[in-house]
């Protein structure tokens, strides 16, 4: 049987529209109601959906709401491309084993929001993309994929940031095929 997946995106949805087109998803989730991502959903057909942490008493409850979401469609395996909110005890909890994220940095090197500034700023040779497990903290969970991105001689920040994304459109998709998810 088909693993039926969701994508979760906060903002311009590039990662969303390059599996949206090699995989069937069943729906998507942003966390801004004028996110792009809602956008190309629209485009590719996609069911999407959108609310805010701030239209909720609690995180807890935004959470649960999610999670009452992902129930209703039989989602099998939590997607994050480009979510920006950290994931609570309450998603969590429901999901545990079945949420994975990808980050643009070779972790544990520069976790967090600005993975590939962050590795600019430090001036490394190299840095890499992500594809891991979602724990109760952030970016530490089991790795499923890695894949190293050098900084080249000539790069700017723009340049190294557009290899990374790159890196990234070719190993979601390879971990998704690998964790039993079927291309169209």
């Amino acid at each position: 049987m088909a693993k039926k997946i969701a994508v979760f995106a906060s903002g311009n949805g590039s990662n969303f529209q390059v599996i949206a087109e090699n995989f069937p998803v069943d729906l998507l989730f942003s966390d801004h109601r004028d996110a792009h991502v809602l956008e190309r959903a629209k485009k590719l057909g996609v069911a999407s959906f959108a609310f805010e942490l701030k239209e909720f008493a609690s995180k807890a409850d935004y959470e649960q709401a999610l999670v009452d979401l992902l129930v209703e469609h039989q989602i099998d395996l939590v997607v994050l491309a480009g979510y920006m909110k950290i994931i609570g005890p309450t998603l969590l909890a429901a999901y545990e084993g079945r949420i994975i994220n990808i980050h643009p940095a070779y972790l544990p090197e520069f976790p967090g929001a600005h993975g590939i500034e962050d590795a600019w700023n430090a001036g490394v040779d190299q840095s890499g993309v992500t594809v891991h497990y979602v724990d109760s903290s952030v970016d530490t969970g089991q790795v499923i994929q890695q894949v190293r991105v050098p900084r080249l001689a000539d790069d700017t920040i723009e340049s190294f940031e557009a290899r990374i994304h790159e890196q990234e459109y070719q190993l979601y998709p390879q971990v998704l095929e690998s964790l039993g998810v079927e291309r169209k």
